[in-house]
């Protein structure tokens, strides 16, 4: 059975204010994620539908605190808490230091995330 650890990852990055190290396996991708600021993702999101992540994720809070927004509520994790967050939400607030294990299926992570890249950049070269 395969298996990772935040140490034995082979994908991801060091993007400033999170860092993102990942593995996938078969249809899933794991990432360990620590966010060292809180980052609202409503502009790294903008051009997917309805300016949502259309990607679910299973995740546990290992620290702090996660703010995920929905259309029709918002929704608080803390330190200790699973989740489960279908597609159509939108991460608005990440208390710092917080870090938290995330599971996704890797296609629909993979067009998010190059969303999200795409925007990143734009939004650096903005400054």
């Amino acid at each position: 059975m395969p298996k990772v650890s935040r140490d034995t990852t082979t994908q991801g990055g060091d993007y400033g204010a999170v860092v993102d190290r990942s593995e996938e396996f078969g249809d899933y991708t794991v990432d360990f994620l620590t966010f060292r600021e809180d980052v609202d993702h409503r502009p790294l999101l903008k051009g997917l539908p309805d300016d949502r992540c259309q990607c679910p994720h299973w995740g546990y809070v290992f620290r702090g605190e996660l703010t995920f927004h929905y259309a029709d509520h918002d929704e608080i994790y803390h330190e200790g808490d699973a989740f489960y967050a279908p597609a159509g939400h939108v991460p608005v607030h990440t208390e710092p230091g917080s870090e938290y294990l995330q599971i996704s299926p890797s296609d629909e992570l993979r067009r998010t995330n190059e969303v999200i890249m795409t925007n990143f950049q734009s939004l650096r070269e903005q400054g």
